[in-house]
């Protein structure tokens, strides 16, 4: 199967498993062009209330590619978070660990340009907060015999990053981090980092080095690999990845689109990418899917429903 992936480069991942530890909010979006100003009011042409959340949105992409995905989080006993957890068992993710707690559900406010596709978002964690250390090294725990890929973000309390480290360095486990909204982390926790993820702006923020180009993303990575992360992916949306490893330096070009909302493509990219390693795939094939969902998710409105399935990635490749 993996050498047929790899000559084909669009084989959809097998089953895998992918645990997602994140934030789960529910969006609320407008659209429209220009947005306004400061003091500025203007109107717009849409508005919708869907699933978001940076680890809600990378349980959903790593489910729509093939990976059996479980969600560990919280949300709260208001209407949000039966509209989260309704969404997410929709796309087949496990919800067994996420918290109903007292309070509300994480919410985010997100406007989206009409014409670039470009967008600006205020994040209110709520829920999001009461997500433990001890719930995730369970949930892990229990997770661990089926060796699954680990994801995980920063929209949850920095004590949970710490111990989603802790827990895969001591199982075993290959953790993701994409480090948003990018802030400076203990170095402990390199050391349980398999994968590290950031965009060129979070790379900038936690190494110091402004990535404008390939040799500068190389020099960001080399920050991580010292603290003993595996690979690092520096994606630069349409400027495309730079991928820094054991094995050098690779460069993955953007695929052409036209974007309509750029809201998930990170968060696709992310889960994608986690579910294509944990079927199995060679990496520059996972990482070519990967590319593509991300395109993909920026050609839809929204961040959930913009979220492609392996078998629209398959097509989207066919022929490229």
């Amino acid at each position: 199967m993996a050498a047929a992936a790899a000559s084909a480069g669009r084989t959809a991942p097998g089953p895998g498993t992918v645990v997602v530890v994140g934030s789960i909010n529910v969006d609320l979006t407008v659209s429209a062009s220009p947005l306004p100003r400061p003091g500025e009011t203007v109107s717009g042409t849409q508005f919708s209330t869907l699933l978001g959340g940076k680890g809600a949105n990378q349980a959903v992409a790593a489910a729509r590619a093939g990976a059996r995905t479980l969600m560990v989080g919280a949300v709260g006993r208001d209407p949000f978070g039966a509209v989260a957890l309704d969404a997410l068992r929709a796309d087949g993710v496990d919800v067994g660990w996420v918290e109903e707690v007292d309070g509300s559900t994480g919410v985010a406010h997100i406007r989206v340009d009409s014409r670039t596709g470009e967008n600006s978002i205020v994040i209110v964690p709520e829920a999001n907060g009461a997500v433990t250390a001890e719930r995730v090294r369970a949930a892990l725990t229990a997770a661990a015999p089926t060796s699954p890929v680990v994801l995980l973000q920063l929209e949850t309390p920095l004590e949970v990053t710490v111990a989603t480290a802790s827990a895969c360095a001591d199982l075993g486990l290959r953790l993701s981090l994409d480090p948003a909204p990018a802030t400076p982390l203990p170095e402990e926790i390199w050391a349980g980092v398999w994968l590290a993820c950031p965009n060129e702006t979070e790379a900038e923020v936690l190494t110091g080095t402004r990535v404008t180009d390939v040799r500068s993303a190389e020099r960001a990575a080399r920050w991580f690999l010292e603290r003993g992360v595996h690979q690092v992916v520096i994606t630069r949306g349409g400027r495309g990845t730079v991928v820094v490893g054991p094995s050098g330096t690779t460069e993955i070009p953007a695929f052409g689109v036209t974007p309509v909302d750029t809201t998930a493509a990170g968060d696709t990219f992310a889960g994608a990418l986690g579910a294509a390693v944990a079927a199995g795939l060679p990496w520059p094939v996972a990482l070519r899917r990967a590319a593509a969902a991300g395109a993909l998710a920026t050609t839809k409105p929204g961040a959930s429903p913009s979220i492609p399935t392996a078998a629209e990635v398959d097509t989207f490749l066919k022929g490229r």
